[in-house]
């Protein structure tokens, strides 16, 4: 393999984690509505909770497609 490829491979590597992070940070912010937790009533952080499964359901599904 020769240098350029591994390098590309690397930063798309790369590229692809920090996208990944930088998405369920905002979706994270998102689904708290911009509160700490502390601040949140139960029902509130039951519905975060609703929020981010279904984000990890997305994101799953997302995979499967690339796969296919």
């Amino acid at each position: 393999m020769d240098l350029n490829r591994l390098i590309q491979m690397l930063m798309r590597m790369f590229l692809q984690k920090a996208v990944n992070k930088g998405v369920r940070s905002a979706a994270d912010y998102a689904a708290r509505r911009g509160k700490t937790p502390a601040e949140m009533t139960p029902e509130e952080r039951e519905q975060e909770r609703r929020a981010k499964d279904l984000a990890d359901k997305a994101k799953k599904l997302s995979r499967l497609g690339r796969r296919l």
